[in-house]
C-alpha cells in the first residue's frame, strides 16, 4: 500500500478492497444506488476520504470504514487493512424442525405398484 492519495473515487476503492470482484460491478451497484457514503447515495465518481462510512449492499449490506486509500488492488491483508469494518454480525439462525418423511405406502402408487395391481385383478 505505497501508493496512497487523500481522496480516491468509491467505485475504485471498492474494488482496491475487495468488496466487489471487478471494478466494473463497483461501478453498476454506484449507478444502482447500492452504496452510500456517509448517508448519501452517491455515483461512480464520487470521491472517498479517510474517515468515511461506506455502505454498500450486496446479498446483505456491508458497513466499512475508511482507514486508508490504495489506488491498485492488492492482497487480501493488504485490503483488510485498508478497512474498518463495522457489519453487524448476523442474526442467530432459527432451527427448522426436520421435514417429515412421506410414508412409502401413503400417496399415489409407483410404476412397480400399478404393475402390481394391474397383474392382481387379471389385466
Amino acid at each position: 500500500m505505497d501508493a496512497m492519495t487523500d481522496s480516491a473515487r468509491v467505485d475504485v476503492w471498492l474494488w482496491a478492497v475487495r468488496v466487489f470482484r471487478t471494478r466494473s460491478l463497483a461501478t453498476a451497484a454506484c449507478k444502482a444506488g447500492h452504496v452510500t457514503i456517509n448517508g448519501q447515495t452517491v455515483k461512480p465518481s464520487h470521491t472517498v476520504r479517510i474517515g468515511d462510512e461506506v455502505r454498500a449492499r450486496l446479498a446483505h449490506e456491508k458497513i466499512l470504514g475508511v482507514k486508508a486509500l490504495p489506488l491498485k488492488r492488492g492482497g487480501a491483508p493488504e485490503a483488510a487493512l485498508a478497512i474498518d469494518d463495522r457489519t453487524p454480525p448476523p442474526p442467530p439462525r432459527e432451527e427448522t424442525p426436520a421435514q417429515v418423511l412421506r410414508d412409502l405406502a401413503a400417496g399415489r402408487p409407483t410404476k412397480k405398484d400399478r404393475r402390481e395391481i394391474t397383474r392382481l385383478r387379471g389385466y
